[in-house]
């Protein structure tokens, strides 16, 4: 099938709006200038705080004094775009990046009003993700709580390029902004007798259609992989998307990529993380545990009860391509299934 899109005006080239990234360091630039926060102002409170937890109800800095529903912190604009990791070159061009963020299966958002399920991005704006957290629990050493913002800033941020496969054989070439699994895993310490890693989902009917909607689904969304799949070097928590931090309908402020897998086990606006010696309930295997097995893994000879896996459709002209076995990352993966 293929896409066409229809040009708004501020698509047009020559009308293109300041870059993020110059937009936020206006502000640093201020700063620095004693024009914001103080200085000019005639306040003393400059570098109050520097030492302290940072005030996680501040303002949103595109427009003072009113509270953004998006994920920031200061200094987040200058992470972006992160220095791309060349070991994950790809075989094909990337996506261009307004197909690839307006073509989203995020069922917590799917409406009634729009009968086209990958039209989610029409209907995230009520999604509050401005404040965002993450509960550890389970078998490790490191659990509690953990703003999002901590984890970055203790991460570091990488960007890697990866093919990205639905189970509806759609698929991408996207460059994503993150940091690989096992490293935040190796910061939890999980125990030895830790078999598998549970994530779940943000789920708030208030914000979400889809959660209010949908009442016959099993939320919270779930997923979970082995403690040796989590582990593989390929498995990436991303907070960005083409150089900029991730767009609500694909998953912000971060979500799990898991590129030999199909798509529905990456995870998206991750809130909890649960360490287990027991291999987690997920949303889609209860749901239809026939068609959506825990391993999930992209393979050609392996169909859906309902259609051939055998090739894949690229988005957005419908170029049909055979699939690869584990997407093409079986080097990396193979040996975990043997």
């Amino acid at each position: 099938m293929a896409y066409y899109i229809k040009k708004k005006l501020w698509q047009i080239d020559g009308l293109r709006p300041t870059p993020e990234k110059i937009y936020y360091r206006r502000r640093t630039v201020l700063k620095k200038l004693g024009i914001i926060s103080g200085g000019l102002l005639g306040g003393s409170t400059l570098l109050s705080g520097c030492t302290q937890k940072p005030n996680r109800e501040k303002s949103n800095p595109e427009q003072p004094g009113v509270i953004s529903n998006h994920f920031n912190f200061d200094g987040m604009a200058d992470l972006y775009p992160a220095r791309r990791n060349e070991k994950y070159a790809l075989d094909r061009p990337l996506t261009d990046e307004y197909h690839a963020t307006h073509k989203n299966n995020f069922y917590e958002f799917i409406s009634r009003q729009d009968p086209d399920i990958y039209n989610v991005y029409k209907f995230v704006s009520d999604f509050e993700n401005r404040d965002w957290k993450i509960e550890v629990s389970g078998l490790a050493d490191n659990t509690g709580t953990f703003y999002l913002e901590d984890l970055i800033k203790k991460m570091g941020l990488e960007e890697r390029t990866y093919r990205f496969r639905c189970v509806e054989r759609w698929s991408m070439a996207v460059p994503w902004t993150g940091f690989p699994l096992a490293k935040l895993i190796k910061y939890f310490a999980p125990k030895n007798e830790a078999r598998f890693v549970a994530m779940v989902s943000y789920s708030n009917a208030e914000q979400m259609e889809g959660v209010r909607n949908l009442t016959h689904y099993p939320w919270p969304y779930s997923e979970g992989l082995t403690m040796e799949e989590a582990t593989n070097e390929l498995a990436f928590m991303a907070t960005g998307l083409y150089g900029k931090p991730i767009p609500k309908q694909n998953g912000a402020p971060i979500r799990l990529v898991v590129p030999w897998k199909y798509g529905y086990k990456n995870i998206k606006s991750i809130v909890k993380i649960t360490f287990t010696d027991q291999q987690p309930k997920t949303f889609w295997n209860q749901v239809a545990p026939t068609e959506y097995p825990f391993t999930s893994n992209v393979d050609p000879s392996v169909p859906h009860p309902r259609w051939s896996q055998a090739f894949e459709q690229m988005i957005p002209d419908g170029e049909k391509r055979p699939t690869l076995k584990y997407n093409g990352y079986e080097k990396l993966v193979a040996h975990l299934y043997t």
